[in-house]
């Protein structure tokens, strides 16, 4: 094989486990970084780094000519922030990559999308399908700029020429995951809180089954289409919580308040961290809340029928290696 891939945030969480298995596979990857370490990551699981940024449309067309398929990775995942912060790099940089690699003869663009592009109020979701409508919330700017994302990367599609392709994960776990330090902080400061005592049960996808999809995408995607993807399995988020914690010998806690009195603090929290311009994150976000308080699971039958998409990591199989992880 020798066609070349190019991937953004190759030097993430899962964009590194796409690079390894593409170049098991023996793709030649090229893989986009802001920085002389994210450079030094990429170069050591096998791909080559290019040095650039999403903002860069001129540079980013010479960096893609050669390449037969993008996978898009990067996006700004966190809990608060301006629409502004968002709107750069999850939207205009998205649009750019997309005008990009169009103009440097790009025949596929895979971009990983995300499951909460379709939540908007507080209300449970039960085996949520791709026909559901894209919901935009002031309050969740990060779901909101996916869901603007999206809408550009399958309205780009060119059949034949130009296919585009979203994978829609819902929350991304697994050894390394990076929510996992953020939790355990919490944890341990006593400040964390289960909401309604952790009963909301939900769809989430080991980042192996992630890319595993993103393959199956490069070869079968239609274009202009998205995909739900999961474990194909769903449990409650203290069921889930507590496999996390255990796995780094951690007890999870108790102590629990009803969503309402969290929606109350929340909208609160954000109050006083914009009205103050303070510094870091509110301790809770009407965001979190709706990610983590409401039922939302996902019927993931379309990616099964086109893609032939089967979880190739089990649950308890990718909990067992993250116990194994910590205790070696």
């Amino acid at each position: 094989m020798n066609h070349t891939c190019f991937v953004t945030g190759g030097s993430g969480f899962v964009g590194g486990r796409l690079i390894k298995r593409l170049v098991a596979q023996g793709w030649q990857v090229r893989a986009l970084v802001r920085n002389d370490e994210g450079g030094r990551i990429v170069k050591s699981l096998g791909a080559m780094p290019v040095h650039g940024s999403l903002n860069e449309a001129s540079e980013l067309v010479a960096s893609l000519r050669g390449c037969d398929i993008v996978v898009h990775v990067a996006a700004l995942f966190k809990l608060w922030g301006t629409n502004a912060e968002f709107e750069a790099v999850n939207v205009r940089g998205t649009e750019l990559l997309l005008n990009a690699a169009q103009a440097a003869g790009v025949k596929r663009f895979i971009q990983v999308g995300a499951a909460a592009v379709i939540m908007g109020d507080m209300v449970d979701i039960h085996k949520a399908q791709e026909s559901l409508p894209l919901q935009e919330r002031f309050w969740a700017p990060y779901a909101a700029s996916k869901a603007r994302s999206e809408m550009l990367v399958l309205k780009a599609n060119r059949p034949g020429t130009f296919d585009t392709v979203v994978i829609r994960p819902p929350m991304i776990w697994g050894d390394g995951m990076p929510m996992l330090e953020d939790i355990l902080e919490n944890v341990k400061t006593e400040e964390f809180r289960f909401v309604n005592n952790g009963s909301a049960v939900m769809s989430t996808v080991h980042v192996d089954n992630v890319c595993h999809a993103i393959e199956l995408a490069i070869d079968r995607g239609r274009g202009g289409e998205a995909y739900f993807i999961s474990d194909g399995i769903d449990q409650s988020f203290r069921e889930i919580l507590n496999a996390f914690l255990n796995c780094q010998g951690v007890q999870a806690p108790k102590r629990s308040i009803p969503s309402g009195m969290a929606w109350f603090m929340a909208t609160m929290m954000e109050a006083i961290w914009k009205l103050f311009s303070r510094k870091g994150e509110p301790p809770i976000t009407r965001q979190l809340l709706r990610f983590i308080s409401k039922d939302f699971t996902l019927d993931i039958s379309k990616a099964q029928r086109d893609l032939g998409y089967r979880p190739e990591m089990a649950w308890s199989t990718g909990i067992e290696l993250m116990r194994e992880k910590h205790v070696g």
